[in-house]
């Protein structure tokens, strides 16, 4: 057993008494010595020079009952101890400059002290400043007589209370399906990120940046965060969402920071601001990179200083939000590119996460599947099905390697609204899926290079495009964008040469693509590295 070691102030009310009467009283500084199963080998007795005589009245008393028991006694400097301020500095530096050892066992007496003491020595040893657990103890009941009273200790690692370990469980993995929309995810990495953006949302009224590509669910996401801290009573405002690509000129000014009539043409009446609108609650910013710079600046200052001035007002308005901002664009690209404020970069950056693609999550096709056809019943009052080859079908399909969705969980939920759509008695069969296939093939077929353009500079420089003719800038920007939702060489390759593969008595797909990087200078690390 190592030795015991208590911590705690002196009771400068209840620790006071006089004359042979004072043993009549219970007094817990003292009483907490006369325990014959709490052996307290020392003392440390904090208190202040004002109340010296005192200190050492209850440190003589201490002896006569408990020889054993070292007493010491450390003046602290506080100039009031209400103040929480002066208690909890003062404190800090005691527990700063005390030689704790391994082999000593301490205790934090809470009993004695003021309240902001006894506030501010759980937070210490919840903090671990003070490696020790609470000490608590109570006077003796009229029955008892005059005995020393009870105690109890409490530890503060809630982790060995079965109880409460179970219930704090229990609410993180709550929290962790309420993030996901109550979806079975399998992707472990997706899981793992999903639990760390739950403990920022819950520990962090911070700016949080959502990065991925266009539908990866960065959107849905925002709103959960919300409805979670709403739910936990650590928000009571609105979840405001706004599209910056849609913002343009005055309208974005007037959209975003509000504006008083007369302010432009057109200002008929006064215009509150989105911004004003998520007071107290959460701003979501999606596609923040397509935001002016003009209106960067003002965001900026009403981040950090929760203020801003309407257009056309010389009075300032406040407004206290969370701010959640989307992007699927490289914003430190953008800052190179003096189209996005390397400040306000800097000011959002704090907590970043990126959300994968379907394309990385095909290990989440099948739960998501089930997702939407839950969501569909819900919306239309009728429960659709798959029949037990379409499932497979499309399971293969929706799982295939080569298979693109450039529009994420966006095109996912479009194909199962379509074939829930068109299901004749509920029930989705196999030529339904080949016609969704089919149409989803010719819209990817014909659908535009995309976010081509802005992964050319981010992969080869900003002045990519000018170094090589406008026939290999086209094939390379889609080749490109293969390459950025896919999580290996050999997967890009087989998305990629997935047609000609079948024609060729000897593959390798990861080899081919190698080689056609490598005529720009690219390596599959080059690519991983800049793309993501």
């Amino acid at each position: 057993m190592h030795p015991k070691v208590v911590i705690g102030f002196l009771g400068t009310t209840l620790d006071r008494a006089q004359g042979p009467k004072r043993w009549e009283r219970w007094r817990p500084t003292v009483d907490l010595c006369r325990h014959e199963d709490l052996a307290v080998n020392r003392l440390e007795l904090l208190s202040q020079k004002r109340f010296a005589s005192l200190a050492r009245q209850v440190s003589e008393d201490i002896r006569s009952v408990s020889p054993e028991t070292q007493v010491r006694v450390h003046d602290l400097a506080l100039g009031d101890p209400w103040d929480f301020e002066d208690v909890y500095a003062a404190l800090h530096e005691f527990a700063r400059g005390y030689a704790f050892s391994e082999n000593e066992d301490y205790l934090v007496h809470m009993t004695t002290g003021t309240h902001v003491a006894q506030i501010c020595l759980f937070l210490l040893t919840e903090a671990r400043y003070l490696p020790a657990r609470m000490l608590q103890t109570s006077p003796p009941r009229r029955s008892d007589g005059a005995g020393p009273g009870s105690y109890s200790i409490i530890d503060l690692d809630l982790s060995k209370y079965d109880r409460l370990a179970s219930r704090f469980k229990k609410e993180h993995e709550e929290g962790l399906s309420f993030l996901k929309s109550g979806i079975a995810t399998r992707n472990a990495a997706f899981n793992a990120l999903v639990e760390r953006i739950e403990r920022v949302a819950i520990a962090s009224d911070a700016p949080i940046l959502l990065m991925g590509p266009t539908g990866a669910g960065k959107s849905q996401l925002a709103q959960r965060i919300h409805a979670l801290k709403k739910q936990r009573r650590q928000t009571a405002g609105r979840f405001v969402e706004v599209n910056c690509a849609t913002l343009r000129g005055d309208a974005a000014m007037s959209a975003l920071f509000g504006h008083l009539k007369g302010a432009f043409t057109g200002a008929m009446q006064d215009r509150p601001g989105l911004l004003r609108a998520a007071d107290g609650g959460v701003l979501f910013l999606d596609e923040i990179g397509e935001l002016g710079l003009d209106e960067q600046a003002m965001l900026l200052r009403a981040i950090e200083e929760k203020k801003f001035l309407p257009l056309g007002s010389e009075r300032e308005v406040a407004s206290d939000f969370q701010l959640i901002v989307g992007t699927n664009r490289d914003l430190r690209a953008a800052v190179s590119d003096h189209r996005f404020r390397e400040d306000l970069l800097s000011r959002i950056d704090l907590w970043t996460f990126t959300l994968p693609g379907l394309r990385a999550r095909r290990e989440d096709i099948e739960p998501n599947l089930e997702y939407e056809l839950d969501r569909w019943a819900e919306r239309s009052g009728a429960r659709v099905s798959f029949n037990k080859e379409a499932r497979e079908r499309f399971l293969q399909f929706a799982g295939d390697a080569a298979t693109p969705w450039p529009g994420n969980f966006r095109d996912f939920n479009a194909a199962i609204v379509r074939m829930a759509t068109l299901a004749a008695g509920g029930r989705i069969d196999v030529a339904l899926v080949d016609e969704e296939i089919a149409r989803l093939r010719e819209a990817w077929r014909r659908a535009p290079a995309g976010d081509g353009d802005a992964l050319l500079p981010r992969a080869l420089g900003a002045d990519a495009i000018s170094r090589f003719d406008r026939f290999d800038v086209i094939q390379l920007e889609g080749v490109l964008a293969v390459c950025a939702q896919s999580r290996s060489l050999s997967e890009a390759g087989r998305a990629l040469f997935g047609a000609s593969r079948q024609k060729r008595s000897v593959t390798n797909d990861a080899d081919r693509l190698r080689k056609y990087l490598a005529r720009f200078d690219l390596s599959w690390a080059d690519v991983d590295e800049r793309l993501r």
